[in-house]
This record gives structure tokens, sequence and C-alpha cells, in this order.
């Protein structure tokens, strides 16, 4: 195992309570927690967070999302085991995920009309920027 870089988290107190008190926020969100944490977990697998991949995937079994549909999770595109809802929510978190090749596509954004309300539209954006930036702490930081 790695050793921390840096303590980030006693260093940038502040900076950091800030992004704890989001997600604490977050996890309130009307889009449920499972959708979250499915997201979270998808962008981790992504961005190769090994510490975000074990903390979501554990929340996932902890709200008893099936063991198969978590195994699964990074072919959901040919899954049957995701919902129309799951997969806006995921295409819509890879594309930010990789905002700088792919930008952020109209088609992709009015998808998520057939199935949030601006408010869900609006937090799943935010959850999508949080774990990006918890990953990037994480891995930068050798978490």
């Amino acid at each position: 195992m790695s050793q921390l870089r840096l303590p980030f988290t006693s260093l940038s107190p502040a900076a950091y309570q800030g992004l704890l008190a989001t997600n604490t926020a977050l996890a309130k969100s009307p889009l449920g927690l499972p959708l979250i944490e499915l997201v979270y977990l998808r962008i981790s697998q992504i961005n190769g967070c090994a510490y975000c991949l074990g903390t979501h995937s554990q929340t996932l079994r902890e709200c008893e999302v099936p063991q198969a549909k978590l195994d699964c999770l990074a072919g959901w595109k040919i899954s049957e085991l995701f919902n129309d809802r799951e997969r806006a929510a995921l295409a819509w978190a890879e594309t930010l995920t990789y905002i700088s090749e792919k930008g952020a596509p109209e088609p992709l954004y009015l998808a998520l009309k057939d199935h949030f309300s601006d408010v869900e539209i609006s937090d799943l954006t935010l959850a999508v920027s949080l774990m990006n930036a918890f990953n990037r702490l994480a891995v930068a930081m050798n978490l």
C-alpha cells in the first residue's frame, strides 16, 4: 500500500469540510442514495480510485443493491440489470467525467429530463462533480 503523500484533510480542513458537507447534502437528495452511490461507483471505476471503489461498493451492498448489478456496472450499457433512469444518470456521469473529450452533449442532457426533475438533475450534476473531485484527491494523494 502506498504512503499518503500529504495529510490534505488537516492541511486544507475548511476546503475538505466543504466537500464533506456537499456529500452529506447529496445523501439526502431526492435522487435516492442507491442511485447516487451507483453513480459514485461508476465514476470511481473510470478514475481508478481503489479507495472509493471499496467505499461505494460497500455502501451499495448496505443499500441492498444486488451483487450482480455491482458486478455488471462497468457494462451497464449492455446489461439488462439497469433501468432507463439509471442509464440516463450513468450516461451523464460518464460524459461529465470525460468532459474534456466529450463535453456535455445536449441529447444526454435532454434524456435526463425524461427521468429527473430539475432539482434532481442539479443534484446529479453536483454529485458527479463531487465524486470526480474526491477521486482526484484520493488518487493524487495515494489515499
